[in-house]
């Protein structure tokens, strides 16, 4: 049984963060009672829709827009095919059984700052940058935390900013337990898309069938 999640956690801040490890849990556990049982943990890093937001406010002349240095993390995308297929080997794969499967997609990680840097080639345009301090969203966040204790409603959104937050400063690649760091070399790549010639797709085409709708920063 293939269960989709996301690559592992160095200083779990949200709820859900918080209850991924448990849920893989019960899996292995279940696994280690029952042989008949097995499973897979897949855990991409990123998808390409999630970094394809600002395709067209750059292609209408907005300046890309990141927080810090745009080094603050790093990602190996991998496409929605690619991904699709890595679960369907598993299923038949033995050798995917009962594990935790970190993937990626081809090449090597990029940073945000690469990310913006690539898109604006893609448009033969001079690279045009708006850095936003990380300090913002703690900002943010410590309001919403405060407003949703008087307004309940809003709980939903405090939870997400914490998780916008965290992706805004965290890589999202295999964590070292040797080093305690963020890995390219150990999260490994799967496929053939790339994340160049998906902002090369999105520039002709758009972004329809890719909405992120209200789970987007920018």
């Amino acid at each position: 049984m293939p269960i989709l999640s996301q690559r592992d956690h160095r200083t779990p801040l949200s709820d859900f963060q918080r209850a991924k490890p448990r849920f893989e849990g019960e899996r292995a556990a279940e696994a280690a009672r029952d042989p008949a049982f097995t499973y897979s943990v897949v855990r991409p890093t990123a998808f390409f829709k999630s970094l394809g937001g600002q395709v067209e406010a750059v292609k209408k002349g907005n300046p890309y827009v990141m927080f810090g240095d745009g080094k603050l993390c790093a990602c190996k995308p991998i496409s929605e095919e690619d991904l699709a297929s890595f679960i369907a080997d598993c299923i038949f794969d033995q050798e995917k059984a009962n594990k935790v499967l970190p993937i990626g997609g081809p090449g090597k990680a990029l940073t945000p700052l690469e990310q913006g840097e690539m898109l604006f080639r893609l448009l033969g345009r001079e690279p045009r940058f708006i850095k936003v301090p990380i300090q913002v969203m703690d900002g943010v966040i410590w309001v919403l935390d405060g407003l949703a204790k008087v307004f309940p409603g809003l709980e939903d959104a405090a939870e997400f900013g914490k998780i916008g937050r965290y992706y805004a400063s965290e890589s999202m690649l295999v964590l070292d337990p040797e080093t305690g760091e963020y890995s390219d070399e150990k999260t490994p790549s799967y496929g053939k898309d790339t994340l160049e010639h998906f902002f090369e797709k999105v520039i002709r085409e758009g972004m329809a069938g890719q909405e992120l709708g209200e789970q987007t920063i920018f």
